[in-house]
């Protein structure tokens, strides 16, 4: 055996084989950071939309029958009447006065802040401009000395939880610029005669349409009054859902029973 013979032998009896080559590890996204990313992106965009574009509220009372009823789900668009501060979330003080203001149409149904706390939501329908005059004579409803008119109609019927039907007096009533919708009548009550009350500048006069079952600006003491044009949220523009209450959040068997199906996408304009 050759010297060189044996060097190479015992080379190759102390020889290792060679490590096999890392690969290199691909980065990976994490996966909480995207979800956190993805769900800040969807709460901004949501309160965009509510913020500018439109916002849902659900109708807790009667004071709007027959137009609203309790358990509709509607969505007020918060662009017609420009914004204020209450157009905000929380009613951030960002925005001083109203920018973008565009004027009340007579007979509009609006979502606004109650004056007495600037918190509560309200929603009532229109009837007093600025300037206007308005007065209550015998359940009739007078804008600048002349009677709104009013037809009897079919009276309105709604079932209650219980299965119970209750049966209103009914009224078409038109304002003068031509809005007509439906109001409820139960009969003379002190707020079916009142005073003229003269609507300041900035202001407006709302009432409800269940005219003798609502705190609005025709009622002392009601934390309503004169509404400030800063205090309007938005315009009610259409249902999405109703529900005539028979079924609990939990009780999914119960929500198509208990939908208002003929409700759905109303609008009310």
């Amino acid at each position: 055996m050759t010297s060189s013979d044996s060097i190479a032998k015992k080379e190759g009896q102390g020889a290792k084989p060679a490590a096999p080559a890392k690969t290199a590890k691909k980065d990976r996204p994490d996966t909480w950071a995207e979800t956190i990313k993805t769900v800040v992106y969807a709460v901004l965009i949501a309160v965009v939309i509510r913020t500018f574009a439109f916002e849902p509220f659900n109708i807790p009372s009667e004071s709007m029958l027959p137009t609203l009823m309790v358990g509709d789900c509607l969505f007020v668009s918060k662009y017609p009447y420009g914004y204020s501060r209450y157009s905000l979330p929380f009613g951030l003080p960002l925005i001083k006065g109203r920018i973008f203001a565009h004027p009340v149409a007579r007979g509009d149904v609006v979502v606004f802040k109650l004056p007495a706390d600037n918190h509560t939501d309200y929603i009532k329908r229109i009837v007093g401009l600025p300037g206007d005059r308005l007065q209550m004579i015998d359940s009739v409803l007078y804008i600048n000395g002349q009677p709104v008119k009013r037809e009897r109609v079919e009276d309105f019927i709604v079932p209650d939880r219980f299965g119970n039907c209750r049966r209103f007096a009914q009224y078409r009533e038109t304002l003068p610029s031509g809005v007509s919708y439906m109001t409820l009548d139960m009969g003379l009550r002190p707020v079916d005669n009142t005073g003229v009350f003269v609507v300041p500048a900035g202001h407006y006069f709302a009432m409800g349409d269940n005219r003798d079952n609502s705190a609005d600006s025709r009622v002392p003491n009601s934390g309503v009054g004169f509404i400030p044009e800063e205090n309007l949220v938005g315009r009610a523009e259409i249902l999405f859902f109703s529900t005539d209450g028979t079924a609990a959040k939990w009780e999914f068997w119960k929500w198509i029973p208990a939908a208002r199906f003929e409700r759905f996408f109303k609008r009310l304009h």
